[in-house]
């Protein structure tokens, strides 16, 4: 037993990654019966406390991972109120929980209040601070400092009858300053950074209802989409009201005065979505089928004014706008037939049919030249027809067989500049089908009562890839054992995807495995273990084609190659010090190896050292943490808690690191009733 422990500190749980000191889990302070109020039975609590934390390194990098900061907070919440008869006067049930309010950078709240047999209303409210600061090859060119909320509700009328009706509402909303660049005023000009004003909107409206009826479950849910975008794009640098000029590179006489970009865009979309399940004896069917009008308007005006690489004045004008309909139909057919009582047959076939059209054109004019140039694009058309049969044996109560066959066939159709001849590609046309057979095999085991075993493989042939990257000769293993007895369990899994991809252009390999391994002990009815453990390795390598050199040509020698293996342990331990005093630890790493380099070796040209850094990217992220929770009286709790937050690099792109620490924690009371 003593060898054991410090055993499993070392290998810790990935079962635990990600976990956070705050708010306060897994302690209660009030009885789980609650207080009576009048005909209602009441249970809550309420955690209120103050996070503080401090910062160093690459601050940017800490806020897009975690962005924990000081203030106040109402860590979280609880709240029941439940009728003692289930005859409430207005309501039977209500239940509210929070998470974070007061100015976390993740806040939640999720609401249901129902009354048995007469309605149900269920509602979700999210806000996430987004921050991005943007790649590093773009020099923090192009940051995100944005706010996502998130709200849903829905009501149900009469949820335990064979009829109930439902109608929702959810919106979307995402806003705040970013920043992006432009290229002008030709391919070899200079790149300008822009700030930008982002602003989009997603509205949905849905109507619905389902039967129930003697193995009959139908139903219908209408819907309507709205989105719309108004970001805006400008030149923010000021001098007293004045704009400064965006300067380019040593040498070079390019200059940006002025720019101003509007790119409204508005779009909708009404769907319809229908399910029919029905089953009798030796057959079960599964239907359904959705269709979607989406409708789409855009436009986008822009200005530049300023100077050329040759020092020319330039004043430009480009116009983007367009309408566009995507129709998109699919339907799902699964029939599941039982010949007799150890053998089962599922044959599943599903369509798609998507269609992309409309009037769309791009314009650019030039005011100092007064010439336009103007491209069309009229159409884009995908097609999916997919089959799979699978045959399921029950050889004993111990073993299951399955097996099964996959086939599918997509058409992609393109025509560009459809309605204008003369114009750019002069109405050129494109089209390509491809289609996918695969198998599929396994079995379950139960070698003995407390022992399963699971194993599963799968082989597939593209004929004809649609992109580089696509599935076209891969295989696929999955496999998982699990040992269960009633004071601990012990598992462990492996999966394999391997990818080979050669047309005309390039060839593409990619291959994943993956290994993992978890336990759980309830040593004491005080103490308790959960722990796991993994290794991702990932490799690709594929060809590339780029334009270089002096005059530009196209190279194609060059290979994309990119190693990962990621390591992940992580552990907790809850343990009671004294009668009144709970101690909580945990830490979580992840480790990523790369391939096995520890700094980036010179190479012979430039070109080569470019591919070199960006091959592997070492790394490791781990966070200790420990919380002490106290209790004061049977209906109150003190807790307070530190957890560390460190990510270091080995090498980053072109030389820069995203390095940072990070000392966080937080002291709460909790009160319960």
């Amino acid at each position: 037993m003593k060898r054991l422990i410090p055993f499993l500190i070392l290998y810790g749980a990935v079962a635990w990654a990600q976990d956070v000191v705050a708010p306060t889990t897994g302690e209660s302070v009030a009885p789980a019966r609650g207080q009576d109020a009048g005909e209602y039975n009441v249970v809550q609590s309420w955690e209120l406390g103050y996070r503080f934390a401090t910062v160093g390194g690459d601050d940017g990098k800490y806020r897009s991972d975690v962005n924990f900061h000081d203030g106040i907070r109402l860590l979280s919440s609880y709240l029941t109120v439940n009728s003692r008869d289930g005859h409430g006067h207005l309501f039977d049930e209500i239940v509210l929980s929070t998470q974070g309010l007061g100015n976390d950078p993740y806040e939640s709240a999720t609401l249901r209040i129902q009354k048995n047999r007469l309605y149900s209303y269920n509602l979700m409210w999210r806000s996430n601070d987004y921050f991005n600061p943007g790649l590093t090859v773009a020099n923090g060119e192009h940051l995100m400092d944005t706010n996502y909320r998130w709200q849903d509700h829905e009501v149900t009328l009469f949820p335990q009858s064979w009829f109930r009706a439902r109608v929702g509402y959810s919106r979307t909303v995402q806003d705040g300053p970013a920043l992006t660049t432009e290229q002008e005023f030709d391919s070899r000009g200079d790149v300008f950074p822009l700030f930008r004003d982002l602003n989009e909107q997603y509205n949905e409206y849905r109507v619905g209802f389902d039967v129930t009826r003697k193995g009959l479950r139908f139903s219908l849910l209408r819907r309507w989409e709205y989105f719309k975008e108004d970001t805006t794009d400008n030149l923010t640098a000021t001098l007293e009201g004045a704009t400064v000029p965006f300067g380019g590179g040593t040498g070079d006489a390019s200059t940006l005065t002025g720019f101003q970009r509007a790119q409204p865009y508005r779009g909708n979309t009404g769907a319809w979505l229908g399910n029919l399940y029905a089953e009798h004896q030796w057959i079960a069917v599964n239907a359904r089928m959705t269709y979607s009008g989406g409708q789409g308007n855009f436009i986008q005006n822009e200005s530049a004014i300023g100077l050329d690489r040759f020092g020319a004045s330039q004043n430009r004008q480009v116009i983007v706008e367009g309408d566009g309909n995507r129709p998109v139909t699919t339907g799902d057919l699964n029939i599941t037939l039982f010949p007799e009582s150890r053998l089962s047959v599922i044959n599943n076939t599903s369509i798609s049919n998507t269609r992309m059209n409309g009037d769309n054109f791009y314009e650019q004019f030039d005011n100092a030249t007064l010439s336009a140039q103007t491209l069309h694009f009229q159409f884009l058309g995908v097609r999916m027809i997919a089959n799979a049969t699978d045959l399921r044996y029950r050889v004993s109560k111990m073993l299951d067989l399955f097996a099964g066959f996959r086939y599918s066939d997509r058409s992609v159709r393109s025509i560009e500049d459809g309605t204008t001849p003369g114009q750019p590609f002069q109405g050129l046309a494109a089209e390509q089908s491809n289609h996918v057979d695969a198998g599929v095999a396994g079995f379950n085991w139960i070698l003995w009562k407390d022992l399963r075993i699971h194993a599963e493989g799968e082989v597939g042939r593209n004929s004809t890839p649609f992109a580089p990257i696509s599935l076209a000769n891969y295989h696929a293993i999955r496999t998982r054992v699990q040992y269960r007895k009633k004071a601990y369990s012990l598992g462990a899994g492996y999966q394999e995807n391997y990818n080979n991809n050669s047309i005309v252009i390039t060839a593409y390999s990619s291959r994943s495995r993956t290994y993992n391994a978890e336990a759980s002990w309830n040593a004491k009815s005080w103490l308790a273990l959960d722990l796991s453990y993994s290794k991702l390795h990932l490799d690709t390598i594929g060809g590339i084609a780029f334009f270089a050199g002096a005059p530009r040509s196209v190279l194609t020698s060059g290979t994309s190659i990119y190693i990962s293996n990621i390591h992940a342990a992580n552990l907790g331990i809850r343990i009671p010090v004294t009668k009144r005093a709970d101690v909580y630890l945990g830490y979580n790493i992840t480790k990523d190896t790369g391939d096995g380099r520890g700094t980036l070796a010179a190479q012979p040209t430039a070109t080569d050292q470019i591919f070199y850094n960006v091959q592997t990217f070492p790394l490791i992220y781990e966070t200790p943490l420990a919380r002490v929770s106290v209790r004061i009286t049977p209906k109150l709790r003190y807790n307070i808690g530190y957890q560390y937050y460190g990510y270091h690099e080995d090498f980053g792109v072109l030389s820069v690191t995203q390095n940072y620490r990070a000392h966080t924690g937080y002291t709460s009371l909790l009160w319960s009733f």
